[in-house]
């Protein structure tokens, strides 16, 4: 390949055609990141508790983390979420409308002792459920 004076157009070509052998640059074009998230890119959700699960933590800890099973009003895509708070999953029944975010952590994945689990509920009935766990409201009725 030529790097001479006039040789700026072959340049710029060779590079479009050999970015695509880099998985990042191939995600991030063709949106995969977003077509496989269930929120499809946005910070958070709204979606109506379908059930509540107690999930076991993953080793060295032990002891049944409570999440709920959540279906997106959006898309109607079915995710889970943890309850985070000393009794927060009190304050969560069933056909319940909950605002759930992603949890943080590796990248997408889930986060902490916590398996497959990528997202958590923030609010319930419009009310913030870190408000409810300390007392200092009282839980809306839809």
């Amino acid at each position: 390949m030529g790097y001479g004076l006039f040789a700026a157009r072959k340049i710029i070509e060779v590079r479009k055609k050999f970015r695509w052998s880099h998985k990042k640059y191939v995600r991030r074009v063709l949106g995969l990141a977003e077509k496989a998230d269930p929120l499809e890119g946005a910070p958070m959700a709204r979606g109506i508790v379908l059930e509540k699960i107690g999930i076991e933590a993953r080793q060295p800890n032990s002891g049944i983390r409570k999440a709920v099973r959540v279906q997106l009003i959006k898309n109607g895509r079915q995710i889970t979420a943890f309850a985070p708070g000393d009794g927060a999953i009190n304050f969560i029944d069933e056909h319940d409308e909950v605002i759930v975010e992603k949890i943080g952590g590796r990248m997408g994945r889930s986060m902490g002792d916590i398996p497959g689990v990528r997202y958590k509920v923030i609010k319930v009935n419009d009310t913030s459920l870190k408000e409810l766990v300390r007392g200092r409201k009282e839980k809306k009725r839809r």
